[in-house]
């Protein structure tokens, strides 16, 4: 299963001592849980259990630890002085050393409430009080590997074995309080607060999982800090042993709710009946030894609760933040429409072993990854599925039509921090993928996302998140986080890695935020007042913002390294035109349209008005995107000319949005499909070469039989357009100046950075890239998407131990099949449409556009179909309750569905349990044909 069980021993190992191996052995064999080993007195030198022993103890000490004979035997200091022949000075020397090591513990369970002492178990025992001890973990790190196949190797045979409440075995989930508050049916042992109210004394301490999985290189993320709470005699325990500081209750509800907070499964030890435990961890799904072993071998009775989470689907929106908590994969977006037969789509339950015969082959040995699979392969709301972002679509429209939409625009920011933004410029995939569309025309998502993101222009009703502080030594000041470029995507990853607790600051060359939105895009498109409100908040969270730097020329990332900046994101845009190669290029009038797009936006913001850049005569821009378009509608509002767009696509395959395409034509400008630039017509006037047209040449195909990208043209079939400016919109390019020079990033086609596609790392490993510069030319909501990606990544760059990759939510999404759907009502009202304010559009740079009204938002929300939903696989789901602290809608809940799984005994009772249970489930697997229990 592992290639840690394989360790090659020290080449002197044959010259140490034979007694030493002898009573390490002897104590490996005490102390371990497999069976096979301590009933055959086989544990060889090579088994875990020994070379962590022979590692921590010497030959004096482990013979001190053989004198208890068992373990879980509690002995006072004067009984261990007699046992041992030892003064009592020297025998409490010995407990004080082997308690800092671990391997004894300490409790006040007798009439005279003194300190006694036990050899513990390995798990939940003393692998995981060595872990604790830093110094002794530094000296010897093979422990981590250690306590991670402690968990596992005396479980494997077993694991199919144990019933409902684990047996005494490890740990044990415990759920969300508020979960389960309303349950009349719970029991005492299933709240937190009962655990909490019944000792005196708590501690915390960092998480030993955490750190074991750091110290291996497989952390996924959930950096290690103090997690982990103690209780009564644990808790002196551990704090004398310079592992833990004692808390107050109050501190121990703020640790709790911190865990709930960030998507951490509370568990009880398991081990020692119902009326005691030791300790509450607050865990990480991804690194948690108890949920690891569970999931590996697909026997969720380890872990579960006695409550299962339900949904009731009518509630749903499939907005998709269950599923991103759900620890173990037990929740996925599914589809809530029936299929064109009126029959619904079945979702498979994960096999368990309780009348099957369960060998590896039944293991889950993808288990960290398959749990973070968001929906099933028959799909789920088209809306989410096809925004690259993967917006809450359902959840914010209906919370619109509720009138929620402080909520709503709460919703939103969880995955898109400029919905102003998106509003005005989105280019509406969503829209196009609604099923509604299907039926006659699309959820107007984007006028609802408009409508909603409004608050952001009302300072007072802004939403400002909360950003995490130094949260018990998750984050902190000492990762200091530089990004590079202040366009969306850059200052998407800022928001987010601000949110976190970051110090962030955003490098930008120019004297303001916003990078294309605000000096590329036209105001008649976006105003610029929309922009900044979106911008202040992430002013208000903290990001510190440094304009004027152009990193590369101002400061190197080298001299940023020295000012203790720990990682950094690229996201510098395409700032470049392209020019299309032809004759006349360099004559006076010809010019990129980002360029003139610059120049114009730059314009306005000096004095507001269109003179400070004007253009004479005629102009005609060369291009067929969405910026050809503002090209073309800016020049417009810029000349006194005529203004015509000539692009090689023919008018449905043109890449620029048909509504702005329409627009265009409605403000007097031409369209010409079909044309590819020839040559550029020049003179000479005053010493300068001027322009005075463009010959265009018949596009006969854009792209070749492989699809892509390569022209074919009729030479021969040509137009001549008189004009006196030519402004080319046909791609971008990137302007790297000296940014990148000492560093191993390298670039690729198109003068983009070359980074893996998943974690955005380029070959420098401190560098990330994402946006534009990272891709190519895309849409903003493409480079938000990507701003918070590269935030997981350099959360987990800056931390030692923890993988880019292991356990990610990849946010991969399928839409369902629009062919094989029935659907059986829905609200005619038709698609509403937003009203446009008085003026000429050509005449003004302002946005004419306006919102929908709040009656439109009601009838249009009303439209959504609402055809995804989650649903949960009842096999996997181990009750932790995290689901309902993400649903806003109030459409998932906890049901007690396995009273068995809150029985709780001592871990040296469990060979009844387990073996009653064993013998039940053989005779099903005889009788019932190895059939799965749904």
């Amino acid at each position: 299963m592992t290639n840690e069980r394989d360790f090659v021993q020290d080449p002197s190992y044959k010259a140490r001592d034979p007694e030493k191996e002898k009573v390490i052995k002897k104590l490996g064999e005490m102390i371990t849980d497999r069976y096979a080993v301590k009933l055959t007195h086989s544990l060889g030198v090579d088994d875990p259990e020994y070379w962590a022993l022979d590692d921590v103890l010497t030959k004096e000490e482990a013979k001190f630890l053989l004198s208890f004979k068992k373990t879980r035997v509690n002995y006072k200091p004067e009984q261990l002085a007699k046992m041992n022949n030892m003064s009592l000075e020297d025998t409490q020397k010995m407990i004080d050393h082997l308690v800092w090591i671990g391997v004894l513990e300490m409790n006040r369970e007798n009439p005279e409430h003194t300190k006694q002492y036990d050899v513990p178990i390995f798990v939940p025992g003393s692998a995981e009080f060595m872990m604790m001890q830093d110094k002794l973990t530094d000296e010897h790190p093979r422990i981590a590997s250690f306590f991670n196949l402690m968990t596992q190797m005396p479980l494997e045979g077993m694991t199919p074995n144990i019933p409902m409440g684990g047996a005494g075995v490890g740990m044990h989930v415990i759920p969300v309080e508020k979960a389960i508050q309303t349950q009349s049916q719970s029991v005492s042992v299933e709240h937190l607060s009962h655990w909490l109210k019944k000792y005196d004394k708590y501690s915390v301490s960092q998480c030993t999982c955490r750190k074991q999985q750091e110290m291996r290189g497989e952390g996924s993320g959930e950096v290690n800090g103090e997690f982990c709470i103690g209780v009564g005699d644990m808790a002196e325990f551990l704090v004398d042993r310079g592992t833990a500081r004692y808390i107050t209750y109050e501190e121990a509800l703020e640790v709790l709710e911190r865990g709930e907070r960030h998507g951490f499964v509370h568990q009880t030890t398991n081990i020692d009946g119902e009326d005691k435990i030791v300790g509450i961890c607050n865990c990480a799904p991804g690194v948690c030894n108890a949920l690891r072993t569970s999931q590996l071998y697909n026997t969720p009775n380890m872990s579960r609760s006695a409550y299962r989470a339900h949904v009731e689907t009518d509630k749903c929106v499939a907005c998709g933040k269950c599923v991103e908590v759900c620890p173990v994969g037990a929740a996925k977006l599914g589809q809530k429409l029936c299929k064109k037969d009126g029959s619904k789509v079945e979702y498979p339950l994960t096999l368990l072993p309780d009348n099957t015969k369960w060998t590896a082959d039944n293991w889950n040995v993808n288990y960290r990854e398959d749990a973070k699979i968001n929906c099933y392969d028959t799909g789920t709301a088209p809306c989410k599925a096809n925004c690259p972002a993967h917006l809450a679509v359902q959840g914010y429209v209906k919370m619109a039509g509720e009138g929620r939409y402080m909520d709503a625009l709460k919703l939103i920011k969880q995955d898109n921090p400029f919905p102003a933004v998106c509003g005005a410029i989105c280019n509406r995939r969503c829209e196009d993928a609604c099923t509604r569309g299907t039926i006659d025309k699309p959820v107007a998502i984007d006028e609802i996302k408009k409508f909603i993101a409004a608050k952001e222009l009302n300072e007072s009703e802004r939403y400002i998140p909360i950003c995490e502080k130094d949260d018990g030594g998750m984050w902190g000041a000492d990762y200091k986080m530089a990004v590079i470029g202040a366009g969306p995507a850059g200052m998407t990853c800022a928001y987010y890695l601000r949110t976190r607790g970051y110090d962030v600051t955003v490098f930008e060359k120019e004297d303001r935020a916003g990078g294309m939105l605000m000096n590329g895009i036209p105001n008649f498109r976006l105003e610029k007042s929309v922009l900044k409100a979106e911008i202040e908040v992430l002013e208000k969270m903290g990001v510190e913002f440094r304009f004027g730097v152009e990193v590369g020329k101002d400061k190197t990332i080298s001299q940023l390294r020295e000012e203790g900046y720990k990682a950094f994101y690229i996201a510098i845009g395409l700032q470049g035109g392209r020019k299309a190669g032809v004759a006349g290029e360099d004559a006076e009038g010809v010019e990129s349209g980002v360029s003139f797009l610059k120049r114009v936006a730059l314009g306005l913001s000096k004095d507001g008005n269109s003179d400070t850049v004007k253009l004479n005569g005629d102009v005609v821009v060369v291009g067929g995107g969405n910026v050809a378009v503002d090209v073309a509608r800016t020049a417009a509002r810029s000349t006194d000319g005529k203004v015509t767009m000539l692009c090689l696509e023919s008018e449905k395959e043109m890449p620029a949005a048909a509504d702005e395409v329409e627009e265009a034509k409605a403000e007097g400008i031409e369209v010409k499909n079909g044309w590819g630039p020839k040559e550029i017509l020049t003179k000479e006037v005053d010493g300068q070469t001027v322009v005075t047209g463009i010959v265009f040449k018949r596009c006969t195909s854009v792209k070749d039989s492989d699809g892509r990208f390569n022209p074919s043209y009729d030479e021969n079939d040509t137009i001549t357009i008189s004009c006196s400016n030519v402004l080319q919109a046909i791609g971008q390019s990137a302007e790297w100046g000296s940014l990148l020079e000492g560093t191993k990033v390298e670039l690729g086609r198109g003068g983009t950075a070359v980074h893996d596609s998943l974690t955005f790392q380029t070959g420098e490993p401190d560098i990330f890239v994402g946006g534009d510069i990272g891709h190519g030319a895309r849409f903003a909501i493409d480079a938000i998407a990507d701003g918070k990606k590269a935030c997981e990544s350099m959360h987990r760059f800056v931390h030692k131990g923890q993988s880019l990759t292991i356990a990610r939510d990849k946010r991969e999404f399928i839409e369902l099949d629009k062919d094989d759907i029935s659907v059986a009502s829905y609200d005619n009202t038709p698609r509403q449409v937003a009203g446009v304010k008085a003026g000429d559009a050509k005449g003004t740079y302002h946005d004419l556009r306006e919102p929908l009204t709040q009656q439109q938002i009601i009838a249009e929300s009303k439209r959504c179909l609402g055809c995804g939903a989650t649903t949960v696989d009842l096999n996997r789901c181990i009750g932790c309750g995290l689901c309902t602290t993400r649903c806003e809608f109030d459409a998932i809940h906890l049901t007690r569905d396995l009273p068995g799984c809150t029985n709780m005994i001592r871990c040296e009772d469990k060979i009844g349990p387990v073996a009653k249970y064993a013998l039940k489930r053989n005779f099903k697997i005889l009788f019932s044909g190895d059939k799965n229990t749904k």
